[in-house]
C-alpha cells in the first residue's frame, strides 16, 4: 500500500507528534496490570490445588528465593495500581480531576502510591 501512496503528507502523522503523557502511560500500565493479575492469580490457584491435594507447597524453594519476592513485587504491584485505577475511575465518574493537569498528577500519584504500597507489602513478607 505505501508503494501506491501518492500524497506528499506521511502516513502516519500522530506518530511523529503524539508525545506520551502520564494518563497514556497509566493506561497501557492499566492494562498490563490486568494481564499480570489475572495470571498470577491462575498460578496461585494451581498452587492451593496442588497444596490442597499433595499437603506440599509446589516450587516452595522458588517461592522463598529472591526470585520469589521479585515475583511478589510484581504481583502485588500489579494488583494494587489496579485497585488505584478503579479508585481513580470513580474519581472521574463524579466529573472530577478531567483536567490534562490533574489527570496527570493523578496517574503520577497513582503510580507512585502503588510502588510504595508494594514495596511495603513486600518488606513486611520478607
Amino acid at each position: 500500500m505505501a508503494s501506491q501512496w501518492n500524497d506528499k503528507r506521511p502516513m502516519s502523522p500522530h506518530l511523529q507528534i503524539w508525545r506520551w503523557h502520564p494518563a497514556m502511560l497509566s493506561s497501557i500500565l492499566h492494562r498490563a496490570c490486568a494481564i499480570i493479575s489475572y495470571v498470577a492469580l491462575i498460578i496461585v490457584a494451581i498452587g492451593l490445588l496442588v497444596l490442597a491435594l499433595t499437603g506440599k507447597l509446589p516450587l516452595e524453594g522458588l517461592i522463598f528465593s529472591p526470585l520469589g519476592a521479585i515475583g511478589l513485587a510484581v504481583f502485588s504491584f500489579a494488583f494494587i495500581f489496579m485497585a488505584l485505577a478503579q479508585l481513580r475511575h470513580a474519581i472521574w465518574d463524579r466529573g472530577a480531576m478531567l483536567e490534562p493537569e490533574k489527570n496527570n498528577m493523578l496517574s503520577w500519584a497513582m503510580i507512585g502510591l502503588a510502588a510504595l504500597l508494594s514495596g511495603l507489602v513486600v518488606g513486611l513478607a520478607i
